[in-house]
């Protein structure tokens, strides 16, 4: 290996190889010996070999909706996990593979093998699994959502189960023993299963219920560990709040090859990268920093660099937090909607945001940056009395932790408003 990044990539070599020694008991025996037969995808050839390559996935938003009905109803939540999902895909198009080393029948080792069904390697193998589990899954009674594929429910009168496709990963959540025990042996049946029982660990997000007290937490302190030891901040003191007005700004980025070649080697984008994936799935409170941040990813500048330190430390402090639902006396949903309508000192952006919020934490955040808009439409509007706006100060409007950086007492108070806690006890 040549590149600038050599060394790490053979220390990613070498825990990886390490990993398969580890495989063993208490008493040093292996536990499994594990292979997987991959074919040269990378020699596939686009329009002939295959047409389409991705399966759609659920989005976070709707496994955080099913979360929240979960801890209101109390519902039973228990996962499964298919294994080799990509074997179990149908092919269409005529795929053909040499005989493995070693593996070679004998007298037709001049032979090739044609692929029936698909084989890891493959670039349609994921796209094929979700054809065939959802064909398989609708002829039992499952019906799709028609806003987000891979989450299903199934009615049976007063009965009911969801069913969340996550590639290989499945989330079972159900008001009847019986139906969660049909769809078991249903799955088992028809493809290689192993029942995990309930849930408590999916995509790296750790789930604890106090179901006596109707609470449900998603936790990500594991994964937000790993960044904080990822780039060397294991040990680093606290932060109250993310970022301050001010922090991240376009004057900051380079004005010279200089200051060019002195973020080349600073791993800015990937740190974005990294904590997008938590901000994504359990803390929204975040995202504010996230955008702001991705907007300097193709050019950053050392005190872009430098803000990381802060949004770091308050990972620090917060790593523990769990986005926390739980049992409420009348279900209903919560919206809020903000906007700063370009006051954006760098370039006029205007950044608005809205949120919902049901079952006593966010199920939702969204952060929209917009270079042109438009009033006159919106006063024809209100004239008509088709919308009417309300005020809403400060500290209420939870949506102004998504549009602006807040002063500490507003930013904290905000960030308890959305369901983000340390722990059950604090949260109640």
């Amino acid at each position: 290996m040549e590149s600038q990044n050599a060394d790490k990539w053979r220390e990613a070599m070498l825990n990886e190889f390490e990993s398969m020694k580890n495989n063993q008991d208490k008493d040093g025996r292996i536990e499994r010996f594990k292979a997987r037969l991959v074919t040269k995808g990378f020699t596939q050839k686009e329009g002939i070999d295959y047409a389409k390559m991705f399966s759609p996935v659920s989005t976070k938003d709707s496994f955080r909706i099913i979360m929240a009905l979960v801890a209101h109803y109390d519902l039973p939540l228990h996962q499964m996990d298919v294994k080799t999902a990509f074997l179990n895909g149908e092919l269409e198009e005529e795929n053909y593979m040499r005989q493995p080393g070693g593996f070679a029948k004998e007298g037709k080792q001049h032979m090739v093998c044609k692929l029936g069904k698909t084989i890891y390697g493959l670039k349609q193998a994921s796209m094929r699994w979700y054809f065939k589990f959802h064909k398989t899954v609708s002829s039992y009674g499952f019906e799709e959502s028609i806003t987000d594929q891979c989450i299903y429910l199934k009615k049976c009168g007063s009965r009911f189960i969801f069913l969340v496709l996550y590639v290989d990963d499945i989330l079972l959540a159900t008001n009847d023993h019986n139906l969660l025990k049909d769809t078991k042996e249903v799955l088992s049946n028809n493809f290689g299963m192993k029942d995990l029982g309930q849930a408590v660990l999916v995509l790296g997000i750790k789930i604890q219920r106090d179901r006596a007290r109707g609470l449900l937490g998603l936790s990500q302190k594991t994964y937000i560990e790993r960044i904080l030891k990822r780039f060397d901040r294991s040990m680093c003191s606290r932060q109250k709040v993310l970022l301050a007005k001010g922090d991240l700004k376009k004057k900051h980025c380079p004005k010279n090859k200089e200051e060019e070649d002195e973020m080349r080697n600073k791993s800015y984008a990937s740190l974005v990268g990294s904590i997008m994936y938590a901000q994504v799935c359990t803390r929204l409170d975040l995202a504010l920093c996230i955008s702001k941040m991705g907007r300097f990813q193709s050019n950053p500048g050392m005190q872009h660099w430098i803000a990381r330190k802060k949004i770091l430390r308050y990972l620090q402090r917060t790593k523990a937090y769990m986005l926390i639902y739980r049992r409420t006396e009348n279900l209903k949903l919560v919206d809020y909607a903000d906007a700063n309508l370009g006051k954006a000192e760098d370039d006029y952006i205007s950044t608005s945001s809205f949120i919902f919020k049901m079952a006593g934490a966010l199920l939702l955040g969204r952060v929209l940056n917009k270079l042109v808009f438009r009033v006159q439409p919106l006063r024809e509007k209100v004239a008509d009395k088709l919308v009417r706006f309300d005020h809403i100060r400060t500290q209420d409007m939870i949506a102004d932790l998504f549009t602006k950086f807040l002063p500490s007492e507003a930013f904290l108070r905000h960030v308890k408003s959305m369901g983000l806690f340390p722990s059950f006890d604090v949260a109640i």
